[in-house]
C-alpha cells in the first residue's frame, strides 16, 4: 500500500510539473489517503503484535 502512495505522489510531482492541477491534486490527495490508511494499518498491527506476543 504505500508503493501506491508513492506511486501517485510521484504521479502528483509530475502532473504539477507540466501544469495538470487538477489531475495534480487528485494524485497528491490520493496518495495521502493511502499513506494516512498505510500509518493507522501499520500502529494496528504494531498494537495487535505487542498484545498477542510473538506467537504469529
Amino acid at each position: 500500500m504505500l508503493g501506491w502512495a508513492l506511486a501517485f505522489l510521484v504521479v502528483a510531482i509530475i502532473a504539477g510539473v507540466f501544469g495538470f492541477g487538477g489531475i495534480a491534486s487528485a494524485s497528491a490527495g490520493i496518495a495521502q489517503l493511502l499513506f494516512f490508511i498505510f500509518v493507522v494499518l501499520f500502529v494496528v498491527m504494531l498494537i495487535t503484535r505487542a498484545v498477542r506476543g510473538r506467537s504469529i
